[in-house]
């Protein structure tokens, strides 16, 4: 089973309850706290490009990079023609995140750095990003803390539209600190007047504030700093997302 393969094509239909319109405020809050050396952003891990898409309307130079073709894809074509300036689309791993010039903003959403279940990849991401970042530019990213992962042990859950159906349960090892989602999902192919179906994997690694810190520090990044679920506000005991914002310094 492979992760986004198949969820690729129905993904946006499962998520319709993500308010980007809220992510784009929040991190344009996080932005205008210390003027960013220029507007050319990189949304990491991008998906299928709907946070790009946001920020792109509102007059960021967007890059998006994302490891799956499948959701470069959904992206590159929900981002066709966005004015005034179109994002361009890389497929690339965060750890070999390789850029054609530097950024001045780099944000990596909906939990994506827990899909870095290896440490060291995850040091090598936050290096390449701190390359390419300009002096001064900022890095924000999210979690799904370690209690969150830990409470969804044993679970199953169910999503469901009109024309897709997905089912997965949840199992966390405290021994290798790895969730894993297994997921059926069926989808209809109205042309066709039948269902598909598709299994895919997918797997988030519980870090630690502390040692997410740790590693950005090590990547040469500066005032690391951590934040509630879209607030302002240090994180509070049981948060389920935390925020993390750091500075390339100048």
């Amino acid at each position: 089973m492979s992760s986004y393969g198949f969820l690729a094509g129905c993904y946006d239909r499962l998520t319709y309850d993500v308010d980007y319109s809220a992510w784009a405020d929040y991190i344009e809050k996080h932005f205008s706290r210390t003027p960013l050396p220029g507007r050319t952003v990189l949304d990491l891990a991008c998906g299928t490009g709907s946070l790009t898409r946001e920020l792109a309307l509102r007059g960021y130079e967007m890059i998006g990079a994302d490891q799956s073709p499948e959701m470069l894809a959904e992206a590159a074509e929900k981002n066709r023609g966005i004015a005034p300036v179109e994002p361009i689309f890389l497929c690339q791993s965060m750890e070999k995140l390789d850029l054609y010039g530097t950024i001045d903003a780099c944000v990596c959403c909906l939990d994506s750095v827990n899909y870095v279940t290896d440490p060291k990849k995850l040091q090598r991401a936050f290096e390449r990003v701190h390359l390419f970042l300009m002096p001064g530019g900022l890095f924000l990213f999210d979690v799904n803390s370690p209690e969150k992962l830990e409470g969804l042990d044993g679970q199953v859950f169910l999503d469901e539209t009109e024309d897709t159906y997905c089912v997965w349960r949840a199992e966390f090892s405290r021994r290798s600190r790895v969730c894993s989602y297994f997921m059926d999902i069926f989808r209809l192919d109205r042309a066709a007047g039948q269902w598909d179906r598709g299994e895919e994997l997918h797997r988030e690694r519980a870090y630690t504030p502390a040692e997410l810190t740790g590693l950005l520090e090590r990547a040469g990044f500066q005032e690391v700093k951590t934040f509630g679920e879209l607030k302002m506000r240090p994180p509070r005991a049981g948060e389920q997302r935390i925020f993390f914002t750091a500075r390339k310094g100048t």
